[in-house]
């Protein structure tokens, strides 16, 4: 794989195709999710370390009680490079899943408050 840096038009078009909640900032690609709470916040942190160790590439976030924001850029490369589009489509994927909408075994806490506002765009 290619440790090559993106241009920012060619960030601009990788984001509005495949991660449109993502958005380019100060040198990272960057997403916002909006949480229920506390508890979920440290829950989509620990998922996105998990994440993030298991590729070793890790982002930087900032967290407060019902939102994390999550900024990636390969800091050795000096930019975006595959490595954080590549984890970002990894953290949607996870975060944004919804296991009741799947109509599979896996059918979600009824009795609970999603932990994600799924309708944020930010």
């Amino acid at each position: 794989m290619s440790n090559r840096v993106y241009g920012e038009t060619e960030i601009n078009d990788i984001l509005s195709r495949e991660l449109p909640t993502w958005h380019l900032q100060a040198g990272s690609i960057r997403r916002t999710y909006r949480t229920s709470g506390w508890r979920a916040t440290l829950m989509v942190v620990n998922a996105i370390g998990h994440l993030a160790e298991a590729a070793w590439h890790h982002p930087d976030l900032a967290v407060s009680y019902a939102k994390v924001t999550v900024s990636l850029n390969t800091h050795d490369a000096g930019g975006i490079t595959d490595k954080d589009f590549e984890l970002a489509r990894k953290i949607e994927e996870l975060i944004l899943w919804q296991p009741g909408l799947e109509g599979k075994a896996l059918e979600g806490n009824p009795k609970d408050v999603p932990y994600i506002d799924y309708a944020a765009k930010t």
